[in-house]
């Protein structure tokens, strides 16, 4: 059994109150548009990453992470990019390989908006955590949280913080 945090979207922005829920993690995923590979590395520093880059990502981010990540772990085929559309309305280049191969999770980011969803034609679980940055157009800072174990995903929690970072009066 694993116990993974998914995040995406952090756009540069790496806080306590994230690294808090890193800790508790076997595993952090991350979907993309990082925007500053302190944030890659701030979680490597406690927990296994496994990372893709997004669209605003740098060409060192690039070099370090690839466009798709694609997995097998506890017995769950996982594939994880940053721009994957949702079911029924992949990209051309996702929807036609997903068709051939499709995994048991499907992971995209880019969207900033929170969605879990069952793709009943190809029998696969799809998943976008939203974005937990601090820049964007959402209002809720989004990250999820499940396990896996035994070809199953189980206990999927939202974990949401206010969009706007408050800072302490002086």
């Amino acid at each position: 059994m694993k116990k993974i945090l998914l995040l995406s979207d952090t756009h540069g922005y790496i806080g306590d109150e994230i690294l808090k829920h890193v800790q508790k993690a076997d595993e952090v995923w991350h979907a993309g548009d990082i925007g500053d590979l302190q944030v890659t590395d701030a979680i490597k520093k406690l927990k296994p990453l496994r990372a893709v880059y997004g669209n605003i990502d740098s060409a060192k981010a690039r070099l370090e992470f690839p466009l798709h990540q694609k997995f097998t772990i506890e017995g769950v085929r996982v594939w994880m990019t940053h721009i994957g559309g949702y079911p029924n309305r992949y990209p051309k280049i996702v929807r036609e390989e997903i068709q051939q191969q499709p995994p048991d999770l499907f992971i995209a980011g880019h969207s900033h908006i929170l969605k879990v969803m069952h793709d009943k034609k190809l029998n696969l679980l799809h998943m976008n955590p939203g974005a937990v940055g601090i820049h964007g157009f959402h209002k809720v800072r989004t990250m999820l949280r499940f396990e896996v174990s035994n070809g199953k995903i189980q206990h999927l929690e939202v974990i949401e913080f206010e969009r706007r970072i408050q800072k302490n009066p002086e």
